[in-house]
């Protein structure tokens, strides 16, 4: 325990002391995101805030933890700098999607292969348990690959994308302290004290964004420990702490980042669009749309996650299939009210705009009459 606590008081530190030099050298090497018509922000941000956050991190992990309960460490170790200087390299320069997406591929193909890290049990959701080696790898490529960039894609305002992950590293160190985890809670712990580090930066009016190389290596880093926390829970262990509804809890736990890249992809394809290509339909946007700061969309969000997680975990004696279908239909619900809200507003300005334009008429009508 004193281990976890050194990494996560170290990794804010570095965090929080490394920030302040790298906004400086961000803006004397003129490396910003600049305001383009797709971003909500108007002004030039360094986006180098992922870089504080991955040294915080690793040095924090390599100088407490311990890699024992780890099979296959440094694979993570090695895919993780794949990721980073992917990520950085867009944050600078700018990286296709293409390029981007097969850096994810290789990374995620080497974690499953060569570490333990990977789904072979689906806890009878669709009526299934163990799964094939194979069938094992893809699933969990997919998922390495959909959380990663759900993680990435919800980076839209100041301070959501921060909030959201310090949030989810929390409660999947939580259950890993509770499973007696202690090399992966020690790894999530150490994640959620570099983010806490970054977001004293981050929110509103942000002097500095994550960037590419932050949300990547992030979301890359939530998606194994939600592999792992669905596994190290599956019904073949028989540990007395094992959580039937692991996959249901981990829905949850992510479940606005990936409720949002969902929806945005569904909506994109049937518009006949690249799912890759950028626009202004996240969840994000419909909020600022209704009148929502920076720093209430990142509040809101991270209260509704909050709530989705209380929820699962509320109901965690269900099998996990009940609990996946209960989180994702209010999740279906709660999704939809930012864009309600909005086309009701918008309906009731209509009406307000044509009942003035009656009254006018009418005046005007009355004085032609005079």
């Amino acid at each position: 325990m004193i281990s976890t606590i050194l990494a996560i008081v170290s990794s804010f530190l570095i965090a929080i002391f490394a920030i302040p030099s790298i906004i400086t050298v961000a803006k004397l090497k003129n490396l910003y995101d600049k305001p383009e018509e797709r971003k909500i922000h108007t002004l030039k941000i360094p986006r180098l805030g992922g870089l504080a956050i991955f040294v915080a991190f690793s040095l924090s992990v390599l100088l407490f933890g311990d890699f024992t309960g780890i099979p296959g460490a440094k694979f993570i170790g090695a895919a993780l700098i794949m990721l980073f200087f992917s990520g950085l390299k867009d944050d600078i320069i700018i990286l296709s999607p293409i390029k981007k997406l097969y850096t994810q591929l290789v990374s995620a193909a080497l974690v499953t292969t060569f570490t333990g890290i990977r789904i072979s049990d689906l806890h009878g959701v669709f009526g299934i348990n163990e799964i094939p080696f194979i069938a094992s790898i893809a699933l969990s490529m997919f998922m390495i690959i959909v959380i990663t960039n759900s993680i990435n894609l919800i980076d839209g305002v100041d301070g959501l994308a921060g909030s959201l992950t310090l949030i989810m590293s929390l409660t999947f160190g939580y259950f890993f302290y509770l499973g007696d985890d202690n090399s992966w809670m020690l790894i999530s712990l150490a994640l959620a004290g570099g983010i806490l580090g970054f977001l004293f930066f981050n929110f509103s009016p942000a002097k500095i964004f994550m960037g590419d190389a932050g949300s990547l290596t992030v979301g890359f880093l939530l998606s194994l420990f939600t592999l792992h926390f669905i596994e190290s829970n599956s019904p073949t262990l028989g540990s007395f702490t094992r959580l039937k509804s692991a996959p249901g809890i981990a829905l949850a736990t992510l479940i606005v980042p990936l409720y949002d890249t969902l929806r945005v992809f569904i909506l994109r394809t049937v518009n006949r669009t690249s799912p890759f290509k950028a626009d202004k339909n996240h969840l994000h946007h419909w909020l600022i749309k209704n009148g929502q700061s920076h720093k209430q969309v990142a509040l809101i969000l991270t209260l509704v996650n909050v709530l989705f997680i209380g929820i699962a975990y509320a109901i965690k004696d269900n099998p996990a299939y009940m609990v996946m279908i209960i989180i994702g239909s209010i999740a279906l619900v709660v999704g939809q009210l930012p864009i309600y809200f909005y086309r009701h507003r918008i309906s009731d300005i209509e009406a307000d705009e044509d009942v003035q334009e009656e009254i006018d008429q009418s005046l005007f009508s009355g004085q032609l009459k005079k």
